[in-house]
């Protein structure tokens, strides 16, 4: 079989098209192509607009089709696909996994393939009531602090837009993204250059994990918190749990920690028993919104309307003056920036879209670089206290309702104070207060943004559009903090595997829940070891 990279095919094209640009590629009959399956397409809207495909084709005497065409986009095809680790005997202490995350889920569903029949702990709650919980948040600003967007069941990321896309090869994204579709997402994540599965998607993928995870054997617990890690020679010996019956002990030889970006209580309790982490840079910003028919037609030009066209999103980023960097984050289309508190008195943005993506504005995070020197303090936890300070300043300024501060573009650039929306409704529930950010954004971010926006504006026209609008505040893009590790995934604390995102080893989706998967991995590898001697 084989692999055609870089086919380039005019937007709306069928598979009859692209098996015709096949055969002309290969300088071959189209009836001498046995099959032709796609493999990955993207969209080109830097010359005109057409798709870029790849494509794996079986076609009568390879060799010399191959020799024949001499294009460096055409070789041979042999895809390798992930293979789960050997099978294990159940140990007498079950494998304890914290978080139910994409890191965690995945972590617990290689586990319990494999034998090993773990204990899935999360804090929040199962995705049903979690969903009701954030809606009604959303609906009367009333907070749970126990099950909203950042905890319960599928992590920050079930209120998403649920992007696929990581920059780095690893075999098993495929298996995440198979495991994806097997339990409800569209088949589309395993060909789009920049898959999604949307909000509305994660609902059902994470409730079928959970069967598959219950059906092999785990258990998954939810309002059940870790609050408490005993250990013994420097090996973790138990964890205490607080749950809605009361605190209980649970031992423990082999503990992930697959802890979200915001479990900020439970780095406080690693701290105080001497796990060592550090201060980690992040970013701290905006939400930034604008009408996705503007968008469109920016990117897509004459094309903007076509059928065959997916929303536009865009990736910008820049540097200030100063060497500070700015970047869009998390990009929604058709969707809406969505209140993400987990702390009652803060404020915080994020963004979310559902699969069709068919609403009216794109918004996507605006964020400025944040180093440990940024955080006044060397204290370990000196960037959760940023995060806190900005937070509760946003708080503040959006009128003490989980109202949040937003403003104009055009009046920011001004530091002049908005009264109200131009051209472009903002989508921020429980509400938005106008005000100027200014007064709420440290002076280094409201600089940097100042400087960025026009550079941005040249790279695609109408990003700095005076009416497009400014939601704060951003303080989650990724974890403050690192929990460290060895090359056996494990703390200095041993027993104690940090992982994901919230453990500053991930970010995203992908990332979080491959990392899960090589804890599990390291995990049964020892669990082998053990057994054998």
């Amino acid at each position: 079989m084989l692999r055609i990279d870089s086919l380039k095919l005019p937007v709306g094209a069928d598979e009859a098209a692209l098996r015709r640009a096949a055969a002309e590629l290969l300088r071959v009959s189209e009836d001498k192509i046995k099959s032709c399956r796609l493999l990955r397409r993207s969209i080109d809207a830097r010359d005109g607009v057409h798709l870029v495909c790849s494509a794996a084709i079986s076609v009568e005497n390879e060799a010399a089709a191959l020799k024949a065409c001499r294009s460096k986009t055409v070789s041979r095809y042999a895809p390798e696909h992930y293979t789960l680790p050997e099978t294990v005997k159940s140990p007498a202490v079950r494998p304890l996994v914290i978080g139910a995350g994409p890191a965690g889920l995945f972590c617990a569903l290689v586990l319990a393939r494999c034998g090993a029949k773990p204990i899935l702990l999360e804090r929040g709650k199962c995705v049903e009531q979690r969903r009701r919980d954030v809606e009604h948040f959303w609906s009367t600003g009333t907070l749970n602090p126990a099950s909203n967007v950042q905890f319960g069941e599928g992590g920050a990321g079930a209120f998403s837009d649920g992007k696929l896309n990581t920059g780095t090869k690893d075999l098993r994204h495929g298996f995440i993204l198979e495991e994806f579709v097997l339990n409800g997402a569209s088949e589309d994540i395993l060909i789009d250059a920049k898959p999604h599965v949307g909000t509305d998607r994660l609902y059902t993928v994470l409730q079928n994990l959970r069967r598959e995870l219950l059906s092999l054997g785990a258990e998954v617990r939810f309002s059940h918190q870790v609050v408490g890690i005993d250990s013994a020679d420097g090996h973790v010996t138990a964890l205490c749990v607080a749950s809605p019956e009361g605190e209980y002990t649970l031992p423990a030889h082999h503990v992930v920690l697959a802890l979200g970006h915001s479990a900020r209580d439970t780095f406080a309790l690693l701290k105080s028993i001497g796990v060592p982490m550090e201060p980690k840079p992040f970013a701290v910003g905006v939400r930034i919104e604008h009408r996705q028919s503007d968008m469109d037609a920016a990117q897509y030009k004459k094309a903007a309307g076509h059928p065959g066209l997916p929303p536009t999103s865009y990736k910008l980023a820049c540097h200030t003056s100063g060497g500070r960097g700015v970047f869009s984050f998390c990009v929604c289309p058709g969707g809406q920036v969505v209140a993400a508190a987990s702390e009652e008195g803060r404020v915080v943005t994020n963004g979310m879209s559902e699969f069709a993506r068919d609403k009216e504005n794109i918004n996507g995070g605006l964020l400025v670089s944040v180093t440990p020197e940024d955080f006044g303090s060397n204290d370990v936890l000196a960037g959760v206290a940023l995060q806190r300070t900005l937070e509760e300043a946003a708080y503040r300024a959006g009128g003490g309702t989980y109202a949040a501060p937003a403003q104009t573009v055009g009046d920011f650039l001004a530091h002049r104070a908005s009264t109200g929306a131009g051209t472009v409704t903002p989508s921020y529930r429980p509400d938005v207060r106008w005000c100027d950010l200014h007064e709420c954004l440290p002076d280094f971010v409201c600089a940097a943004l100042e400087e960025a926006l026009p550079v941005l504006e040249r790279k695609i026209h109408g990003f700095a559009s005076p009416d497009a609008v400014l939601t704060a505040v951003e303080t989650r893009s990724s974890s403050p903090v690192r929990i460290v590790r060895d090359e056996t995934y494990q703390s200095a604390l041993r027993g104690l595997y940090p992982c994901g995102e919230g453990a500053g080893y991930a970010g995203g989706i992908m990332s979080a829940a491959a990392d899960g998967i090589h804890c599990a991995e390291m995990i049964l590898e020892e669990l082998r070891n053990t057994n054998h001697g």
